[in-house]
């Protein structure tokens, strides 16, 4: 049966356009402060980096959704949320600058990524490439917009591996506690190509729009994956784990996001087979 909608269809374009352009407006604020110095800090590594300015522009969504949605709930990566919540309610979930080392050392190649979820259903997506001023958008059952222009289908063609570019971080490729390293370098000979950008949002924009064939990661959390699966649903492409199994809407969790052609043969082929044993 059809998941009920958010809300019926014109209120749930207002909220669609209304936070379309609250998503402009920080990426403004970003652009104008891109170099003013910065303090950074570090979360649950030296390579955790969180900045002012990833708290500022989370404050800023979570001050819209309090003043215009206040019964929605919202879960952030700086903490700017709930502390229950209940997959049956309406949940924002808001990473506001996903790629924030890219975004302290190079500057560009980081993004607002945004999905709003009704019933454990995503709904509603945004990914921001801000300093690109490139924005990706899908409204459920309507299709997937890159600065108003629609993407095409990802096809269910003969797409072979040997003609796919891929993203992945390097680590998977050096010892590490997560895969095998050996089948990991086994895909990097069998494909066209292998990128790493440092942005999860962006590698699920770049399937969206056919840039990339596949992203492959280990470990996202909840914000990292909220709204690129949703725009990579609506053009078509497959987003699961990398066993294959659904991911949940709260939960960390390793991920592959493909085109269709090659999605069960990258799972069955290497990254099932790479998995080690007690890896969730």
């Amino acid at each position: 049966m059809e998941a009920q909608l958010l809300m019926d269809n014109i209120e749930r374009e207002i909220l669609s356009n209304r936070l379309r352009s609250w998503i402009l407006q920080a990426g403004k604020i970003i652009r104008e402060k891109i170099n003013d110095p910065l303090v950074v800090s570090t979360k649950s590594n030296p390579k955790d980096l969180v900045t002012e300015m990833d708290r500022e522009v989370e404050f800023f969504f979570a001050s819209k959704i309090k003043r215009f949605y206040p019964h929605h709930l919202l879960l952030g990566e700086e903490g700017y949320g709930h502390s229950e919540l209940n997959k049956t309610d309406t949940i924002w979930i808001i990473d506001p600058i996903d790629g924030t080392m890219n975004f302290v050392h190079q500057k560009q190649d980081f993004a607002i990524s945004i999905g709003i979820y009704h019933q454990g259903i995503g709904e509603i997506g945004y990914i921001y490439d801000v300093m690109n001023n490139n924005l990706f958008g899908a409204l459920r059952g309507n299709g997937a917009y890159k600065n108003n222009v629609k993407l095409p289908s990802l096809e269910k063609d003969d797409l072979s591996l040997d003609e796919s570019m891929v993203s992945f971080s390097h680590r998977w490729l050096m010892k590490n506690n997560f895969v095998n390293e050996r089948t990991m370098q086994q895909l990097v000979r069998d494909v066209r190509g292998v990128r790493s950008y440092g942005s999860a949002a962006l590698g699920f924009a770049r399937v969206a729009e056919g840039a990339l064939d596949a992203y492959i990661t280990m470990r996202l959390e909840p914000w990292d994956i909220a709204a690129g699966r949703i725009i990579v649903n609506e053009v078509g492409g497959i987003t699961t784990d990398v066993r294959g199994k659904e991911i949940g809407l709260l939960e960390r969790s390793s991920v592959i996001s493909a085109h269709p052609a090659i999605h069960e043969r990258l799972v069955k082929r290497y990254l099932r087979r790479a998995i080690k044993r007690g890896v969730r």
